[in-house]
């Protein structure tokens, strides 16, 4: 196992594709969040190595739930899910703290290769 990933999209359809990805990685999934108030939660009682968070999601979004993680621990992880067309947050959440991005439609070399910059 390469580390624990917390996954936060209000997509279950991305949520699974990316869960694929990761566990054919050989990474393992520490939970599956749809908003970024369960992430949070998520985040607190299981200490993922990294975070993945889509920009956009009901109630709490990536961007607040960011600077949430960074409050709660500035040396997290995260890594930020754009689609096209949300360049403007994406470049947001980097200036923010977020320590890499993968955009929608996802693909599996590109999320991989982030998590292995992310988590050497």
């Amino acid at each position: 196992m390469k580390g624990k990933v917390l996954i936060a999209d209000d997509s279950a359809h991305t949520r699974m594709v990316l869960k694929d990805i990761l566990l054919r990685g050989g990474w393992d999934v520490a939970g599956e969040a749809e908003n970024g108030q369960q992430a949070l939660g998520l985040f607190d009682e299981r200490k993922p190595d990294v975070v993945m968070l889509d920009i956009a999601m009901p109630g709490m979004d990536g961007a607040q739930a960011l600077s949430a993680v960074k409050a709660r621990d500035p040396k997290a992880k995260v890594v930020m899910i754009g689609a096209l067309g949300q360049e403007n947050a994406v470049i947001d959440a980097m200036r923010n703290g977020a320590d890499d991005f993968v955009v929608k439609p996802l693909q599996a070399g590109r999320v991989l290769e982030v998590l292995e910059t992310v988590l050497p």
